[in-house]
């Protein structure tokens, strides 16, 4: 038998923490009973942004949903990620609406042309309703940047299907996107590899 050091039993204690916690917790399930989709945006500066967005698309997956995936800003060498889900043809309409980090590319406006053409892919997938989830991977930046409209993006949004879940990542998320958001995480980050002089690892960074 533990002690606390103070006459009390620790493992006695830490069950009533726990029934105390369990109570409250019961409370707030109890009070959330309605579905309805989600807008969830994952944004700030530190790492696990698209390998967050990511994970929601394998665990709809898992449930026997089907996902549309936009990935903007990336294209110029394939990711894992993209490379993993086109295993899932079925499951997944994966479509790549970037051509690389915008201080490589270097160009406004083919930068500008290219997200167009992916926000109209996310139209129509905004419109499917067999789509379960759909990614838009780093639309923040391209937000960031004015390359699209954030008005006709959130008007777009908010005529999908009523269960369809919108999981937008990327820095930067201007604020109207953090007002439309149901759910959203400020990635942080304390120290980061690159700072070491490692560069970006395959299967960790991309």
């Amino acid at each position: 038998m533990l002690s606390d050091g103070k006459g009390g039993n620790i493992d006695e204690r830490h069950k009533v923490r726990m029934q105390r916690k369990k109570r409250v917790v019961d409370e707030k399930m109890s009070a959330a009973q309605r579905d309805a989709g989600l807008v969830i945006v994952v944004t700030g500066n530190g790492k696990g942004k698209s390998s967050s967005g990511f994970g929601m698309v394998a665990r709809a997956i898992g449930h026997g949903m089907k996902v549309g995936v936009v990935q903007f800003i990336k294209g110029a060498v394939a990711t894992g990620e993209e490379q993993f889900f086109r295993r899932f043809p079925d499951e997944v309409e994966f479509r790549i609406a970037g051509e690389g980090y915008t201080w490589e590319t270097q160009d406004r406006e083919r930068d500008i042309q290219r997200a167009e053409a992916g926000w109209a892919r996310a139209q129509h997938m905004l419109a499917d309703p067999r789509l379960g989830l759909v990614l838009l991977d780093e639309i923040n930046i391209v937000l960031k940047y004015r390359y699209l409209d954030v008005r006709e993006v959130l008007a777009d949004m908010r005529t999908r299907p009523p269960l369809q879940h919108v999981v937008m990542t990327g820095r930067a998320a201007p604020p109207e996107i953090i007002a439309a958001g149901d759910t959203v995480i400020e990635m942080m980050q304390a120290k980061h590899a690159f700072q070491q002089g490692i560069r970006a690892q395959k299967g960790v960074e991309w």
